[in-house]
């Protein structure tokens, strides 16, 4: 199957994909603020930035885009139908280094949190409560 579009317009809108303050980093960056919470966005010293660090708590916080970071079971985590050896190959290097990472920074005494931008979008407050759950351990 080939793609409908032009190679240059595919190219383009790849290219508009955000890697920070994407909708659902800011939507959770606007619940930790309301619930009270201060954080610190995309700490360089920390291994992969991640996208919301709360130093108080000594965690770290990633927002996860389903397909991007393969959210094992969510319908946004399908292969586009052109070049899926090439997505299949992207995408396991994309987890691969996500779990690389999180193991880097919980060798670091950090906590990981990750959230999953379909759960923020459907759940929000359940989303909070998970993480103040996770917070306070």
């Amino acid at each position: 199957m080939t793609d409908r579009i032009s190679k240059e317009r595919r190219s383009w809108n790849m290219s508009r994909i955000r890697g920070k303050n994407t909708k659902p980093e800011i939507l959770l960056r606007s619940l930790l603020h309301r619930y009270g919470y201060r954080f610190r966005l995309h700490v360089p010293y920390l291994p992969g930035r991640p996208d919301i660090v709360l130093p108080k708590y000594k965690t770290v916080i990633f927002v996860h885009g389903c397909f991007w970071h393969r959210h094992e079971g969510c319908s946004k985590a399908s292969i586009p139908k052109t070049r899926t050896e090439f997505w299949r190959e992207k995408f396991h290097r994309t987890v691969e280094r996500d779990n690389r990472k999180q193991k880097e920074i919980e060798e670091k005494g950090w906590r990981v949190i990750v959230v999953w931008e379909c759960q923020l979008k459907s759940s929000p407050v359940e989303i909070m409560s998970d993480i103040e759950n996770q917070l306070f351990l």
